[in-house]
């Protein structure tokens, strides 16, 4: 896992004794106090009315690439071609903007 490798590289260890994927449960696991949570950074929005703090790792920093799923058998929508060169473009100017690698 990319976050269990830049954690050695700095020397953290971290025992996994429970792991979950849905973004909302791992939150919840952290508000309940079992345990902590490393989430992309769109989940904050997520954060945001619950008793947990947030930080930002800096140290070691860790970039993560997106991808656009689409199904093999169809053709996508006009409308889904617009937002997909939408959100290409977003990713792209705020990634510019964030000094994100």
């Amino acid at each position: 896992m990319i976050i269990d490798k830049q954690l050695a590289k700095v020397g953290v260890v971290c025992r996994r004794e429970q792991t979950v994927k849905l973004l909302e449960t791992q939150i919840a696991l952290v508000e309940a106090q079992e345990g902590i949570a490393v989430i992309p950074s769109f989940g904050m929005l997520a954060c945001r009315n619950r008793k947990v703090t947030t930080s930002a790792l800096i140290d070691p920093v860790v970039s993560l690439d997106f991808y656009q799923i689409s199904n093999r058998g169809s053709r996508l929508s006009e409308d889904a071609k617009e937002f997909s060169r939408f959100l290409k473009t977003y990713i792209a100017n705020w990634a510019g903007s964030s000094n994100v690698p």
